[in-house]
């Protein structure tokens, strides 16, 4: 099958989405299949199966900032680009935000299939309704990563949603090498944004034992002030980190941090600490909770409460039968998310696409 990909999202930033969509096409070509990946770029292309159509444009969206491409230059790309590959099937993720991904829905090459990864408000759906809800009509198929991103497009687009959960590389995560620590070791990859908690885990960190480390990965609008406030010298700020960075420090950490304070529809970081057999503290979301339940993959505690997320850490820490309990709990958790898996779903749904687009066709 010859299959096409598009992202909204530059694909040379790292995010929730541009991840699924690259592991999804990795996946995909291993099973046999021709998969090309069309989406905007800020550098050089991630890998060699990515056809780059222009720069993105920092945009505020959801709590954070989106790098789309909604330009006309792009767009012309992504057309030119459909016309070339003529794909059997063409699968949008985020297939209505503005740019590749809505100028592929508008201009309908193929079968498609349409993934909704976002959940909450989302302004776009209110002011545009009547515009939005005739583009989703095109979309042979719908698809949503979680329950609540599939009632937050319901409700503003109506329809039926397959739910199909995000999925993780199992074996890349779990066989990367552990980046070495000089004592216990708690981590911290994302965005550094008020939603993502960070200050919430900075303040935490204060109160665990002086022998405790702290890598911070990522970087955002918070950076500057979180590193000006907080000078201890167990954090260490890695700053932006490649995938292959981000594999060896989620293997080496003891436990693994996400205390954001609420957005996002999938915990899909979660499930790389769990592959990655690391130990995970988080927030307890509806996100969160499509993949960690408490307790037993997880120890969830009540977002932006300080206390509790280093109660939390410190239980980890402290206690190798908690440790070693959730470490093999989520090894469990992680499988039932295989990529493999997900791609097996997707590829069953492509072939309904197709059917299902002959069928309008005649």
């Amino acid at each position: 099958m010859r299959i096409g990909i598009v992202c909204p999202y530059s694909l040379s930033l790292p995010g929730g989405v541009q991840g699924q969509v690259l592991a999804l096409a990795r996946t995909m070509r291993t099973m046999g299949h021709e998969v090309r990946v069309l989406g905007p770029c800020d550098g050089p292309p991630p890998d060699a199966g990515v056809t780059p159509i222009g720069a993105s444009l920092p945009t505020a969206a959801n709590g954070s900032v989106a790098p789309i491409a909604p330009d006309i230059s792009a767009q012309l790309r992504t057309i030119r680009a459909l016309r070339d590959e003529a794909f059997d099937v063409i699968h949008l993720h985020e297939p209505l935000c503005p740019g590749p991904t809505q100028t592929t829905v508008l201009f309908k090459p193929g079968p498609l299939v349409g993934t909704f990864h976002a959940a909450g408000d989302r302004t776009a759906y209110k002011f545009f309704t009547p515009l939005v809800r005739k583009a989703a009509h095109r979309l042979d198929l719908r698809v949503a990563v979680s329950e609540d991103a599939r009632d937050t497009a319901r409700s503003f687009l109506g329809g039926e949603y397959e739910l199909l959960f995000n999925g993780v590389e199992v074996e890349l995560f779990a066989n990367a090498a552990p980046a070495p620590t000089e004592g216990p070791t708690v981590l911290f990859v994302g965005r550094h944004e008020p939603r993502k908690g960070l200050a919430v885990l900075l303040e935490a960190f204060e109160a665990l034992p002086p022998g405790t480390r702290l890598w911070v990965a990522g970087d955002g609008p918070e950076t500057a002030h979180l590193r000006k406030i907080y000078t201890d010298s167990r954090i260490s700020w890695f700053g932006r980190v490649s995938d292959d960075e981000k594999l060896a420090l989620l293997r080496g950490a003891d436990v693994f941090c996400a205390p954001s304070l609420g957005g996002g529809s999938f915990g899909i970081v979660l499930l790389e600490a769990m592959a990655a057999h690391t130990p995970v503290v988080a927030s307890d979301l509806p996100g969160y909770a499509n993949v960690a339940r408490a307790d037993r993959e997880a120890l969830l505690v009540t977002p932006g409460d300080a206390a509790a997320l280093a109660t939390a850490v410190r239980r980890v820490l402290d206690e190798p039968d908690t440790r070693a309990g959730l470490a093999a709990a989520g090894d469990l958790r992680a499988a039932e998310f295989s990529m493999e898996r997900l791609a097996e779903r997707y590829l069953e749904l492509y072939v309904r696409a197709i059917a299902r687009a002959g069928v309008a066709d005649r």
